[in-house]
């Protein structure tokens, strides 16, 4: 009964945050961080971060491989087909919206100045989002990281390097830094 009420919970979390974040993944991450980090505590801040990167750097769209790994993690298999249900429910139901009436919404001056609008809040939300990552990854002191951060930033902003170059890069260069600290403890240890 227990596990039905937290699935139960889950799912309505997820529409919710589906139904009134616009924007993209960055901006249903960053709600779902507040909602299951901050209000619930269902999970770790450092595990909301390594599931912001891995849903990223995975292919499709980065708020549903979120709820696949937000799912998994608060109820297994079930928490994970209702997460995915919960996030995916809502865009279905608005495109389907849309897409019956696509002709009146397309030429409609105040729904124009609306999505105008939204697209500020939702610069607003990615940049808190990335200045909360910067924050969070400087606050380690990894200089190794603070290195990475600002050479891939460098890399796709100045140099306009596809990310999906600069994703491998730095996942290949973090998977070297690991094994070396491995290396090291185990050495350490002996």
């Amino acid at each position: 009964m227990e596990k039905i009420k937290r699935l139960s919970k889950l799912f309505f979390n997820m529409v919710y945050i589906s139904s009134f974040t616009f924007g993209g993944g960055f901006v249903i991450v960053s709600i779902m961080k507040k909602k299951f980090v901050d209000e619930l505590h269902w999970i770790e801040e450092d595990e909301m971060l390594d599931y912001v990167a891995i849903s990223q750097s995975s292919p499709g769209a980065i708020a549903v491989n979120c709820a696949i790994l937000v799912g998994t993690k608060i109820g297994g298999f079930p928490g994970m087909l209702t997460a995915v249900a919960g996030t995916i429910l809502p865009p279905i139901v608005i495109l389907s919206v849309i897409a019956m009436f696509y002709k009146a919404f397309a030429e409609n001056t105040y729904v124009n100045m609306m999505l105008r609008g939204m697209s500020a809040g939702v610069a607003a939300v990615v940049i808190d989002v990335a200045v909360s990552l910067c924050i969070k990854e400087t606050s380690k002191k990894n200089v190794l990281n603070i290195i990475l951060m600002a050479a891939a930033f460098i890399a796709a902003f100045v140099f306009k390097i596809n990310v999906i170059y600069i994703i491998i890069v730095a996942a290949v260069i973090g998977l070297v830094g690991a094994l070396i600290n491995r290396k090291e403890k185990k050495n350490v240890i002996d």
